[in-house]
């Protein structure tokens, strides 16, 4: 850690616990993952389709074959940030998703997409996201559920703003010229706190999570937790894939082709099917506190089986926008799921197998969760082009997070291996 860094921290952490800045990194950090996020590509994927002639099949294609690539990427990459720690990971990943971004603006055909949606996905949807997670991780034990809640508003807050944001700039500057304009603000917005504020866990600065000095005889020194190898022993860890593979699925489905279903089957104009992130985006404000108050408060299987139930709910609304008022309530109800499956995010992994090894584990997880984010839209587009009813495609799909509802209700616990490590 540099003297800069030093200084900061001491200045800062007299005045407040120094967790709360990194929860603030965290979330710009997940908030500059819109930059690989499917709400973003949403307004982009009309414009490309009829600018490279490529069916919305192909572009679902490129978009499958290059996550399903990243995917496989995310455990080497838990393993680095094990190793190095999430701020050096972090900054390069950073730097290579502004390069993806610019990649992506020079697409001219289905190679170089592929290419730029893995850059997008890997660095973006994947990488970034895991090494926010991770630094907050670090930093919490009791508030973890509360602190990665309040990293969950910077998904948020890009969910409301980057398809607005990418629809003013491909009218004002084009599509292309519009990633380049993207790729660069990340840079600007990430790069300054990453260098000078980010610090890899408590214990490099002497105190503990939740800002417990280290002289207070109840704290536990030891950072605990399964290795991955355990991890993967545990009927927890196929429970959570299986039930997390449906919300990435399905979820990315709906951020990816919301414009074009409301659009296509409802005769809602593509300005007011984009506008509807905005209130998606304001109930997750309102409601990304409280899950993650609910995850510190409750019994964490309840609430991922309840989170699973709201995503049956958003896929079920969705096919019922026949006007603005009930695409509205859609966009809440969306917004709710939103809230409570990023407050989620981070939380499973150290909840369920402690924090000693939790970025390997949670890049193993993730890499299960990106192969659903890689080929979720791919039955909706097929649906779509092969001229089957897509509504009812997507209300045969809400049957998968509702029976991994009941799953998890009534059969995940945690591992009574890091029970005992914890006494």
């Amino acid at each position: 850690m540099s003297l800069i860094n030093q200084k900061i921290f001491k200045t800062f952490n007299e005045k407040f616990f120094y967790g709360w800045v990194i929860v603030g990194i965290g979330s710009l950090g997940i908030f500059a993952s819109g930059a690989g996020q499917s709400h973003t590509f949403s307004p982009f994927i009309p414009v490309i389709s009829k600018d490279l002639q490529i069916s919305s099949t192909s572009i679902t294609t490129a978009y499958m074959i290059a996550t399903l690539f990243a995917a496989f990427l995310l455990p080497k990459m838990g393993k680095l940030v094990d190793k190095h720690g999430p701020r050096i990971v972090l900054i390069y990943t950073i730097i290579f998703l502004g390069i993806g971004c610019m990649i992506f603006g020079a697409a001219a055909n289905f190679l170089m997409l592929a290419v730029a949606f893995g850059f997008l996905r890997f660095f973006g949807q994947g990488s970034l996201m895991l090494g926010s997670a991770n630094i907050i991780t670090q930093w919490f034990d009791r508030k973890r559920g509360f602190a990665l809640g309040l990293m969950g508003l910077g998904f948020a807050i890009s969910m409301g703003l980057h398809p607005p944001i990418s629809d003013f700039l491909i009218t004002n500057y084009g599509w292309r010229q519009a990633w380049v304009i993207i790729g660069l603000s990340t840079w600007i917005i990430m790069l300054p706190p990453l260098i000078f504020l980010a610090i890899n866990k408590p214990e490099d600065v002497n105190i503990h999570p939740d800002g417990i000095a280290k002289n207070k005889n109840k704290v536990n020194n030891k950072i605990f937790g399964l290795s991955l190898n355990e991890a993967l022993k545990e009927k927890s860890f196929y429970i959570l894939s299986f039930s997390f593979f449906s919300i990435s699925t399905l979820v990315t489905a709906l951020h990816f082709f919301q414009v074009t279903i409301l659009n296509q089957y409802f005769g809602m104009p593509s300005s007011t099917a984009t506008a509807l992130f905005i209130p998606t985006m304001i109930a997750m404000i309102i409601f990304i506190p409280i899950a993650g108050k609910m995850l510190d408060k409750f019994q964490t299987h309840n609430i991922i089986g309840l989170s699973l139930l709201v995503t049956t709910a958003s896929l079920m609304s969705i096919t019922f926008a026949t006007n603005t008022n009930y695409a509205l309530i859609y966009s809440i109800i969306f917004g709710i799921n939103n809230a409570f499956n990023l407050s989620l995010f981070g939380y499973i992994w150290p909840k369920y197998f402690g924090r000693l090894h939790v970025g390997s584990i949670q890049g193993t997880g993730q890499m299960v969760l990106v192969v659903g984010a890689s080929i979720g839209a791919m039955p909706f587009a097929a649906a779509m082009d092969l001229g089957y009813d897509l509504l009812v495609t997507i209300r045969l799909s809400a049957l998968y997070p509702f029976l991994s509802a009941f799953l998890c209700f009534f059969f995940l616990r945690q591992s009574e291996k890091l029970t005992e490590m914890q006494k």
